[in-house]
C-alpha cells in the first residue's frame, strides 16, 4: 500500500460503485483506497481498506473478522471537532487517522496535540475536497488550516495521510494530481508521496512500505 487515497465514498454515499472506484483507482495509479463502512476486499489488484469512524475511545487500527473472506484490514478514522474533543480522541488510541480538521474551529489542533499525535503514531488527514470544490472564504479557511497542520507536521513529525473525499470517480485524483494539489497548500512532492504511503504504515507497523516516486 504505497499509494492510498485515504478516504473515498462509493454508493450509496456517492454515485459510483466500489468496483468502479477500484477500477478507476488502478487506472490512476493507486493501489488502495480507504472506504468507510466497506468490507475489506480486492478488485483487480486494488485493495479496498475498510474504515470505521470513532468519535470517542476506540481500539485503533487492526485486523478484524471480515465475515465472508476470513479477515481484512480496517482503519480507525476519527472525526475532528473542538479542541477538547480532539485531545480526548488522540489520548484514547494509537494508529488512527484524524479527519476533518479543515472544518474545525480555530486553535482546535496545536503543538500539544501535535506532540501527542507524534508519540502515538496518529495521522492527520489532508482532505483535498475543500481545495477542489470550495470557493471564496471556505476554501481560504481550509488552505490556512492545512498550512498550520503542515507547519506542525514538520516540527513534530506526526504522520500525514491524503485523501480526495471523492463521491464519484470523476472526483478521484492520481498521485501526480494529488502532488500538485499538495503544492497549493505547501506540501513538497516528497511529503505527498510519503503521505500516500501512510495508510500502509498504519496497518502494517514495523513493515517497510515502499514510497514510489
Amino acid at each position: 500500500m504505497h499509494c492510498t487515497d485515504a478516504c473515498v465514498y462509493p454508493y450509496p454515499d456517492g454515485d459510483s460503485t466500489i468496483r468502479r472506484i477500484a477500477l478507476t483507482a488502478r487506472e490512476l495509479g493507486l493501489d488502495s483506497v480507504v472506504v468507510p463502512g466497506a468490507v475489506p476486499q480486492s478488485f483487480r489488484g486494488v485493495e479496498i481498506v475498510g474504515a470505521v469512524f470513532y468519535r470517542k475511545s476506540h481500539p485503533g487500527s487492526g485486523r478484524v473478522p471480515n465475515g465472508t473472506q476470513g479477515a481484512g484490514w480496517v482503519l480507525a478514522l476519527a472525526q475532528a471537532g473542538e479542541y477538547a474533543a480532539n485531545r480526548a480522541l488522540l489520548r484514547s488510541g494509537n494508529g488512527m487517522v484524524l479527519r476533518g480538521l479543515h472544518a474545525t474551529p480555530k486553535n482546535s489542533f496545536d503543538h500539544i496535540l501535535s506532540r501527542i499525535a507524534a508519540e502515538k503514531g496518529i495521522a492527520v488527514d489532508i482532505d483535498f475536497s475543500p481545495v477542489i470544490k470550495e470557493r471564496g472564504s471556505p476554501r481560504q479557511r481550509a488552505l490556512q488550516k492545512y498550512a498550520d497542520v503542515i507547519r506542525l507536521h514538520r516540527k513534530f513529525d506526526f504522520p500525514l495521510t491524503v485523501s480526495t473525499g471523492a463521491r464519484s470517480v470523476l472526483e478521484m485524483r492520481s498521485p501526480r494530481e494529488m502532488a500538485a494539489l499538495g503544492r497549493l497548500i505547501g506540501l513538497e512532492r516528497q511529503e505527498t508521496q510519503e503521505a500516500l504511503a501512510t495508510v500502509g504504515r498504519l496497518l502494517f507497523p514495523g513493515k517497510a512500505v515502499e514510497v514510489v516516486g
